[in-house]
Formats: C-alpha cells, structure tokens, sequence
C-alpha cells in the first residue's frame, strides 16, 4: 500500500520590527515553534541581514533548524542612515512604503518555499494587517515590549482628551507637574505619575507622529486573530486581564530567552549546538572571565540597550558615580553610543585609574551570560523589556535609567510595582548615582536581593509542565495548528 504524503509542515513568516530588541525577542520566539516542527521564514531588512551574519550565530540557527529560512528586504533607507532610536519614525514609515509592499507581493505570488499558514508581525506595524487580510493569511501579533506599555498605549486617547499626558514640549513644564498623578491608566493609579508616561518630547519633530501611531495601537492590536507578549501571568496578571478585555485571545508566554532555553535542554538541540544568539553588534566575551575572578554579587553591569545614544556630559556623570560608588562594575559602552567624536581621548586620569582598578568596559557583551552570572549583584539599565525580563528570571536588581518610550513605565513597575530596585529616571548627576548605586548593591542589598528571587522562583515555575507560560504556548500552538481561530 503507497505510503500517504505527509502534510505540510505548519510555516510562519515573522517580521520583526528592525531593531536590536524586537528582533531578538521574536528570533527567539520564532526558535521556540521550531523547536515545535513548525516552518518558519524570518523576514528581515537587509540592513539587519548584514548585522546578523557579521555578528551573530544566525548559521547555528539555520543549521540545527532545516525548516528555518532567514530572508532580507530592502528598507529603502541609504546605508549610512543611523537607524537609531532618534531616527524611529524615519525607520517606520520607510517599513511601510517600501518594506511591505515586496513582503505582500511575495505572499500573493506563493513565492515562499512552501504555502503559509499565518503571519507573525510586530503589533506596531498595524499596516501588516491590511496585508493579512487581503491576502487571505491569519495574523498574530507580537509586542515585545511590556503589558504596562501596550495598556498605557491603548489608554493614550484618553490620556491626551484628559490632559494627564505630558505636552510635547516639555521645556517649560516644571517639576511638581510632571509629578503629578495619573489616573487615566486603569490598574497604575497608585503609583503612575506623569513622568513616567511615554516621553515624546525626546523624539523631537517626529513627536506628534509618533504620538499618533501609538494611538493606533488600541484599535489596530484587536484585529488581529491573537496577541503574543513576551511576559508572565505571575508577573502582570492584573494587567493582562484588562488586556484581554480588548484583546481575548492574548498569550503571555515569557521569558521568552528562558522559555527557548528550557526547550532546548528537552530535545537534541544544546547549547553548543545551537544558541539563538541575534546581537547585532560582536559580543566580547573576555568580561566573562573578569566576572569569573569577582566575589558573588559584587558587581554592578552596566548596559543602556542597543538603541539609546547620550552626550560625552551624561557619560561623565555616570562614570564619576559608578568609580565614586566603590563598586565593582561591568559596563557596555556600545561604539555609537555616545555623541560626538573623539570623547575616548578625553577622559579625566582619575576615572581611567579608578575603572583599573574595579571596573571593565566592552563595546557589547552576552548578556544572559553576564546577568546570570553568580558575580553579578545589581543592573543599571535602561530599562528595555527584554534586559527587564532578563534580570528578573536570573533575580538580579536593577537600578533604572530609561532611554524612552516603554523604558519610562518599566521603570516605574521595578521600582513600585514590583519592588524589584530603583527607578533614577530624570537625573544623571554623579552624586546621586553615586548613592543610589550604593543603595542597591550594599544599604538595601538583601531586601532587594530577597524580593529578586522570589520574582526569579515565579518566573522559573512559569515555564515547567502546566506552568502559566508553558500552558499559554501550547494554547498558541493549536490555534495556529486549527487556522488562527479564537479560542477561549
């Protein structure tokens, strides 16, 4: 009897925001339905298709994945644009006009290695959806960033009608108003105040753009036939129950890079097999022996993301508290991170001697490695979502100090939400990072320390059989199986 030919493998095109956090936050969800059987296509810009192939494992990835296909297209931005945190919008709407239109051209055309079975997006490109539908392909929508952001953005027209968000130019506007409650963001109003929102203003011109596009999100997100966010139930449970009341059918089924890990240590896939590493710059990986000659949770690591960009004053401010601290550090000075040229050769003697002494500084480094480090005692950070889930898995405290944007809320929730460390937004004086460095690594140590790892022990058992986060990707893996249809 002729054998039946088996059916096709379930295959998935994600399309990823092009930028460093998004893009590993899906690559490792993308790793996560592999590790599953399903086929996926990850569409990048070439841009980032060059980064990838210089500076990560993407091989690996391809190897030890037969099903997983990497494809890049054009952003139609030069080459020598920034593409930075600054330059978002630009970034954006060249996704839109340029980016897309190739991406559906391919999906009408069949032009994929086999035939799709549904469309994994970035949430914030809610143009993909018009893509989606005309083409006949169910979506899911990814938010990499946290539920506090996506819900505080879906309260944004109200924000705005009430007068709660702070004007776009925020120059003239002193410091009792910006510390001013806000009470237009269900389930926050104990703690919000309006500095913490979203900070436009630090987009300049594009402000009211961006503004507008954010808008978006609360009509454009539930059209989707799921939402998938990489958090826990544990973690933002209340949250996500108003999150669903707008959008039902939504997944929390993070930590994703923990969630990727446990999968792997089940199946033949290792380690050394196969780390879905995505960092876009060349990780250094000598800091991991410095680490290694440190006491346990005597360092500081220092990292402010892949994206934020401040002036050679800032980083003074912040180079003369961590030295004056007297606490060992870890810092990632990413190359095009600080403003102006030539800034290396004008740093004061006595910061040159005192990082001798106890600090080291890379241009990138492998962060799970380095936060799981049992060296590692406290994060300042810029309080990006995936560095904010990272240090929460390994239960390491963080200090804060937001770039922008989501960075501005995830703050807050460390620090009054979640008690978890110290937000320092709106100052960069040395004094104070000074003190508060001191407050987080030695004056309140053990109870920031204590409260970490209760958070870790939850974020561990998240993810075991019948844990919330396993439970939920199961539940995603047979709507997508069953076409993309709602399930309760």
């Amino acid at each position: 009897m002729d054998e039946k030919p088996k059916a096709p493998l379930p295959h998935l095109v994600f399309f990823p925001l092009p930028f460093q956090g998004p893009v590993n936050s899906m690559f490792k969800l993308a790793e996560l339905f592999c590790l599953e059987g399903f086929g996926v296509t990850f569409v990048v810009t070439e841009c980032i298709h060059r980064r990838l192939v210089t500076s990560s494992n993407i091989q690996f990835l391809r190897h030890s994945y037969p099903s997983f296909h990497l494809m890049a297209l054009t952003d139609g931005l030069p080459n020598d644009h920034p593409r930075n945190g600054d330059r978002f919008i630009e970034v954006f709407n060249s996704l839109k006009i340029n980016t897309m239109p190739l991406l559906k051209d391919l999906l009408i055309s069949g032009s994929f290695w086999q035939p799709v079975t549904c469309i994994v997006a970035d949430g914030l490109m809610g143009f993909a959806f018009d893509v989606a539908k005309e083409t006949g392909i169910p979506i899911f929508y990814v938010r990499t960033i946290g539920p506090c952001t996506l819900w505080t953005f879906f309260c944004l027209p109200h924000l705005l009608d009430s007068g709660e968000l702070p004007p776009l130019d925020t120059t003239n506007i002193n410091a009792d108003d910006m510390d001013r409650p806000v009470r237009g963001v269900p389930g926050t109003e104990s703690f919000l105040r309006r500095r913490d929102l979203p900070r436009f203003s630090t987009l300049g011109d594009t402000a009211y753009e961006s503004l507008q596009l954010l808008m978006k999100e609360g009509e454009e997100v539930p059209k989707a036939h799921g939402l998938i966010l990489n958090t826990f139930e544990e973690l933002d449970g209340p949250l996500l129950s108003l999150l669903r009341a707008t959008c039902p059918n939504t997944y929390a089924i993070g930590p994703l890079h923990a969630h990727v890990k446990n999968k792997r240590s089940k199946q033949t896939v290792t380690e050394s097999k196969c780390s879905s590493s995505s960092n876009l710059w060349p990780e250094d990986r000598s800091c991991l022996g410095w680490l290694d000659q440190q006491a346990s949770k005597s360092v500081m690591y220092v990292s402010f993301g892949s994206i934020a960009i401040f002036s050679r004053e800032k980083l003074m401010e912040l180079w003369y508290g961590l030295v004056n601290s007297g606490v060992q550090f870890l810092w990632v000075i990413r190359p095009d991170s600080i403003i102006g040229e030539n800034w290396e050769k004008h740093i004061p003697a006595e910061l040159l001697e005192g990082t001798k002494q106890r600090g080291f500084i890379v241009g990138w480094a492998p962060q799970e490695e380095v936060i799981g480090h049992p060296a590692v005692g406290g994060f300042l950070t810029h309080s990006g979502w995936n560095s904010t889930l990272e240090s929460i898995y390994a239960g390491v405290p963080m200090l804060c100090w937001p770039y922008f944007l989501d960075q501005q809320l995830n703050s807050r929730f460390v620090s009054e939400a979640w008690k978890v460390g110290l937000d320092m937004k709106d100052t960069c004086d040395r004094s104070i990072v000074e003190e508060m460095v001191r407050d987080l690594m030695d004056v309140r140590k053990e109870e920031f320390s204590r409260r970490a790892e209760e958070l870790s022990e939850l974020a561990r058992n998240c993810l075991i059989e019948g844990g919330s986060s396993s439970s939920n990707f199961q539940r995603l893996i047979m709507d997508i199986r069953q076409g993309g249809s709602h399930s309760s």
